[in-house]
């Protein structure tokens, strides 16, 4: 039996991938992957998921026509909302489904995208990607897709991000 395992989504998985994050205690409502499994139909989002040993370990989406305005300009996907649950950390589960974003982003662009919230609960995302080869954009920080103007004074939120992208060759 192999341990990992990444596929598609499929509507049976929505509600387990929902209890999973609440047991976690993670706030991610069962409408948010309703909602992908919709977006995965249409073509607008890939959803990938990881099971460990047949069991939901994490997730990430490609969003391939980004919400951040530089991406949408120059039509590099985003890699969206990537989670692993606490107990499947540290086996490869994230390096596998960024492995597996990245072969399919390839396909169509370049580069891709991502970015990241600055609090520490974004530490070990932060490093993935750095040592993954993603490079800043050069805009700094950026809020709600605008990029921050020096004296700006703002609230520390999951709003508040730094964007990179990543030659894929």
């Amino acid at each position: 039996m192999k341990a990992l395992d990444i596929r598609e989504l499929r509507k049976e998985d929505c509600e387990k991938i929902h209890q999973a994050f609440v047991a976690q205690g993670w706030k991610k409502p069962l409408s948010l992957y309703l909602n992908y499994l919709k977006m995965q139909k249409e073509g607008i989002r890939d959803f990938l998921l990881a099971t460990w040993q047949n069991e939901f370990a994490g997730y990430l989406t490609i969003n391939w026509t980004s919400g951040y305005p530089p991406f949408q300009e120059e039509n590099i996907p985003e890699i969206v909302d990537f989670n692993v649950l606490k107990k499947y950390q540290r086996r490869g589960i994230g390096t596998a489904l960024m492995d597996e974003a990245e072969r399919r982003i390839q396909r169509v662009s370049p580069l891709a995208g991502i970015g990241f919230g600055i609090t520490q609960d974004y530490g070990a995302a932060q490093i993935l990607y750095v040592k993954r080869g993603y490079i800043p954009d050069g805009r700094g920080l950026v809020l709600d897709g605008e990029s921050l103007e020096y004296c700006r004074q703002v609230t520390i939120s999951d709003d508040l991000a730094i964007y990179l992208t990543k030659a894929l060759t």
